[in-house]
């Protein structure tokens, strides 16, 4: 579409009524610009309000906040949550301009997955935890869905890892395919007596004692027994913050690392077979159920082992991702009018600081 001031350089006889109208519609516009913004508002993106009661929210929700923080930490941290906020918005309204936004059945469907399994009463407390209500959570779930159609449509859907590119990466690569002892894989999930502000996991669950965690970790094993999925259970209950995300995932690590560990305990996990778990283990941390994903023998890994081109391949596939995304984002900055207002009153305030 050419621009209107383009048009009009071509031609110098603009209709009178024409230019009545463009100027009428230009000054009602530098007066909306002088208008004061309301003191709730910390930013605006294309004069959309982000509030300060939403930076305090999300401020909220952070894992390992620190409960008291100097006046720089604070100031720190609200800014930096405040230019995730503003990237936020800034990517729905480009979702909701490309017709991306998610429906309300799409929302829905990912809100009840969040609640399965909570007693009402249980998710309400989840929500009070969280500081947020039904209508906040749903405006999460809607904006995180429309921006991950927004991504896979400008991001995801122009990336091709050829057979070439793989078999390249490799040849390149080779020698970091030469195992120079066995690996293993493993999953685990940890359930810890004390309590511990720093534990996250979906259901919020935490023992606060050694016969809550005894209790939680047996109900856990019988759970898995009866046939159900290993990582669900983690990511839902493990009490461990680094590995729970990822489904209690600990990913490959080499067999002497176990050397570290009780040596019964490392004749155990050695003796295991790929997708066996073990029985409740007492360790000083906690009570653990793991679970052996697979094994890898020492040598050369060749390029025809599917698993070695699906390594190379996801790898290959997230470094141009981060790549692609890191140059969406500057260019959504750089055609997006932000005013951040938060960030004027911090440099406004540095004589006193």
């Amino acid at each position: 579409m050419t621009p209107l001031r383009t048009r009009s350089l071509r031609r110098f006889a603009v209709p009178p009524v024409r230019f009545n109208y463009l100027l009428v519609a230009v000054l009602l516009t530098l007066c909306a610009c002088n208008k004061p913004v309301s003191k709730d508002v910390a930013a605006t993106v294309n004069g959309r309000p982000i509030a300060y009661l939403e930076l305090d929210r999300a401020i909220a929700q952070l894992p390992n906040t620190p409960a008291k923080s100097s006046g720089d930490q604070s100031t720190a941290m609200r800014l930096e949550t405040l230019r995730t906020l503003i990237d936020n918005e800034m990517l729905l309204q480009r979702a909701e301009k490309a017709g991306l936004l998610a429906s309300d059945v799409e929302v829905d469907g990912k809100f009840n997955e969040l609640k399965a399994g909570y007693t009402q009463e249980q998710f309400q407390k989840v929500l009070d935890q969280r500081k947020i209500s039904v209508s906040d959570l749903k405006a999460q779930i809607r904006r995180e869905l429309s921006v991950q159609k927004l991504m896979v449509k400008e991001i995801s859907s122009h990336i091709s890892i050829s057979d070439a590119d793989v078999a390249m990466f490799y040849n390149a690569n080779r020698a970091s395919f030469n195992l120079a002892e066995n690996k293993i894989r493993l999953a685990q999930i940890l359930v810890t007596p004390n309590p511990d502000p720093n534990v996250s996991n979906l259901k919020n669950d935490k023992a606060q004692n050694d016969a809550q965690a005894r209790t939680k970790i047996q109900a856990l094993e019988l759970r898995i027994r009866q046939g159900e999925d290993f990582g669900g259970l983690a990511q839902n209950f493990s009490e461990d913050p680094a590995y729970a995300p990822n489904g209690g995932d600990l990913g490959f690590v080499p067999e002497s690392a176990l050397d570290k560990v009780n040596p019964e305990l490392r004749k155990m996990i050695l003796g295991m077979t790929p997708g066996q778990v073990s029985q409740v283990i007492g360790t000083p941390e906690g009570y653990r159920i793991i679970k052996l994903i697979a094994k890898e023998p020492a040598g050369q890994r060749q390029l025809s082992d599917p698993r070695v081109q699906e390594e190379i391949r996801q790898g290959l596939f997230q470094g141009k991702e981060q790549v692609l995304r890191s140059a969406f984002y500057e260019v959504a900055r750089s055609e997006a009018k932000v005013v951040n207002y938060y960030a004027a009153s911090v440099l406004q305030s540095r004589d006193n600081r």
